[in-house]
Formats: structure tokens, sequence, C-alpha cells
């Protein structure tokens, strides 16, 4: 949400600048070239939606300046730093004027609201609820509470399996504590995410969007990347915008090159967006994941199918849903098992921005790769396009449904020796 003038005239001016694009095709132009024609439909239409979110933050944001609230509680829902802020809001002060009251610099006051209160203790959380007059309660921990959506059976069930994984990938802090004692830590590191962003509510896995937000697993993974994912937030400071994607470009170029993918991460956050691996838990089932921390989009990649055909179109994949999906949908998350055949809308949506960055669909029609049978032909096509050549042989296994084909042209096994060598 906006809460402060400068954060409302940096949305005017975003507002202004993405309608400048939208109304000129020559801007556009501008902004998507060298992109596909399919690309560039989703990236017009996320700029759109983009706008139109802009413009609905701004009204709730005026609105809360001339005294009506509701929109503003609205978007904070039960987030305990949000409410502080509009309470701020509330009794008409800025952020200097919180910070001399509570004797701080007001870049304290701008820290601590970016990130909605998270880092502050919670004796300091009491201080700044105080100096407002507000009645705003944060707990010191939610484990017991019915907040908590995780049965004790459910954790006891998964403990020594995510314990193992933990101690393996370097998660705990005394990485020979003993398995209780690990277990705890575990139950604070997920409780202290559900607190911050609340639980992952839906998985997205074809037409069943299945509530995930009692999966052990999924919250252990989650949490972690999110914690990895934080610690980058703070050291790199990325700025994500939306009018940005001629990146894309430089990005799918990587492709050919047998060490991109460890060129990925330091492209993606030069763009605003956090790049994680990490393994999955064994029990789960999932390529990639897509969510937001903040208003920072991040990716994290189990490489649970290493091969390079499935790697980059993961990462694409995902890489559609946070630009197709910024604002809203992003929110909650996707977790994407890539095997899935049957489809909603948005994951559609995303397999197919995906697809056509790696491979235009005008160009893989016409091309004879499309139904040859020689790996000669295919690689060739490939070279021509710029892409490595696995990525042209993986869409043939999958377009076929036959995944005994080309099963040693796939660069099976290369990927995760890049990305997660031996601890």
């Amino acid at each position: 949400m906006i809460s402060t003038d400068r954060q409302a005239r940096e949305a005017r001016a975003a507002v202004e600048e993405i309608g400048n694009a939208l109304s000129s095709e020559q801007t556009l132009a501008a902004v998507v070239q060298g992109l596909p024609p399919e690309v560039i439909k989703g990236v017009r239409n996320s700029l759109q939606m983009e706008r139109k979110e802009l413009l609905d933050l701004l009204d709730a944001y005026l609105e809360s300046k001339a005294g009506n609230l509701d929109r503003l509680r609205e978007r904070a829902g039960g987030d305990p730093g949000a409410r502080l802020v509009i309470a701020r809001i509330a009794r008409g002060m800025t952020q200097r004027d919180l910070a001399r009251k509570l004797g701080l610099r007001e870049q304290a006051i701008q820290r601590y609201e970016a990130e909605r209160y998270r880092s502050i203790s919670l004796s300091g959380f009491q201080k700044v609820s105080r100096a407002l007059g507000a009645e705003v309660r944060i707990e010191e921990s939610r484990h017991a509470d019915s907040d908590w959506p995780v049965s004790q059976e459910t954790v006891a069930s998964h403990a020594i399996k995510v314990v193992k994984h933990a101690r393996e990938h370097g998660w705990l802090d005394a990485p020979h504590q003993t398995d209780e004692d690990a277990v705890s830590q575990l139950l604070r590191y997920v409780g202290d995410y559900i607190i911050r962003y609340e639980s992952p509510a839906l998985f997205r896995a074809g037409m069943k969007v299945t509530d995930r937000s009692r999966d052990w697993l999924l919250l252990s993974w989650r949490a972690q990347v999110t914690r990895r994912a934080e610690n980058l937030i703070k050291a790199i400071k990325p700025s994500y915008r939306p009018l940005n994607v001629g990146w894309l470009i430089d990005l799918v170029k990587l492709s050919a090159l047998d060490d991109g993918p460890t060129k990925v991460a330091d492209i993606l956050h030069r763009h605003g967006i956090i790049f994680v691996v990490e393994p999955q838990i064994p029990g789960m089932s999932i390529d990639g994941a897509s969510f937001l921390v903040d208003d920072t989009p991040v990716i994290g990649m189990t490489l649970f199918r290493d091969s390079i055909d499935n790697f980059w179109f993961t990462l694409l994949h995902e890489i559609a849903h946070v630009i197709l999906h910024y604002r809203k949908e992003l929110s909650r998350g996707f977790y994407d098992d890539i095997e899935e055949q049957d489809l909603d809308t948005l994951e559609e949506e995303a397999n197919k921005f995906a697809g056509n960055l790696l491979i235009p669909e005008e160009i893989w029609r016409r091309s004879p790769a499309r139904i040859s049978k020689d790996p000669l032909v295919i690689e060739k096509f490939a070279k021509q396009l710029g892409i490595h050549p696995a990525v042209a042989f993986g869409r043939i296994r999958m377009e076929r449904k036959n995944y005994s084909l080309f099963s040693s042209q796939i660069g099976q096994g290369t990927v995760r020796p890049q990305l997660l060598p031996t601890r």
C-alpha cells in the first residue's frame, strides 16, 4: 500500500510513464523491442493491470488523507505492522513527525514502515504503538495460537525428514544440535514466516488449485527461501520496474551457454527480481515458485528435475508469473509442478509466455525442426535462434508426449552441479 506523499508522487510518475507507453505505439515498441508478438501482448496486458492497480493504491491513500481509512484498512488485512502505518496516517503525522516523537531519525521510521515493522523488537513495536495511541498488539509467538496452521501431529510426522534436510543444506544455526532443538528452531523459523507473510494459501498446479496452507514441507521450504531472499534484498536493494522488460532478450540468450544458469542470478537481481535455488524437501513435488516479499518479486527453484530444458522453461515460467501477475496473484504465490498437464488460466498464460520467449510460436510452426527426427536439424534450428539445443529437444519431447525421445540431448544432470555444488 502507499503510505507517504513521496510514494504517492512515485506512483503518479509510474502511472504517467505506463500510460504514455500504452497510448503510444512508438513508445511501447521501444519498450518491447525484439520480443515475440505473443510476449508483447502479455506485457501490454500486464502494464494495463499495473496502471489500474497503482491508481487504486493512489485512491486509497488519498481517501485516507481525507479521513476515510476503509480502503487502506482493507489492504492492510490483519498485518499489525501495516495497521501501525495506518494509525500514523490517521493522526495526520508524517514519518518525520513520528520519528521526532520517538527520538529517532526519520530514516529509522522509513525503514520500519518499508518492512511493516517486521524487524523491530516487541518492546519497540509497543513503543511505537503507544506513541500513536493505537491499540495494535503483536504476540511474541503464535506457535500455539489458533492462527498457527500446522498441527503438532503433522509436524511430528515429518520432523525427522525436515531436520535431516535442514542439516544437509545449512538451514540450522547449530547443525549438531539435538533433533528436539532442531525442530524447535524450525518451528520458530516457520512461525516467524507465518506472522510476517501468512502461510501460502494456494498451490497452483493445474486445474486443481488446492489449499496448501497446512503443508509443513512447503511452509518449511518457503520460509527458508524467504529468509534467504530477505538477506539478498537487504544486500542489493533491488528495484523491480514492470515497464522494464528489454532484459528478457538477454536472459534468453544465456540459455545458449553451457554455464548460462550461473549467470541468471546476476541479471535477475539487476532488474529487481530475487533468485534463490533451494533444494526441495523429499516428499515435495515442486519445480519452481514465485511470490512477493513485500513489493520485491522472488523466484525459488528446486532443480527437482535436473536438466537444461527443464531449468530454462521453469525459470521463464516463474518470470512470466512475475511479469503477468505482479500485484495481485503473485502476493499469494505460485508453486509449480511443470509436468502437470491440466492447467488453469494463469498457468496457461505463464506457459505460453515462457514458450514464446524461448521459441516464438510463429517461428516454430514454420520450422522443419518441429517435425524432424534428425538431431542435427534440431541443433541447427537452435543455433539459428540463439538458444541451447536442449530447449528445442525438450519442446519436441513435450509436444509429442514422448519423453523417451532425445533423452541424451536435454542436458540431464548438468544444472545442479553448477547451482548446487556439493557442500
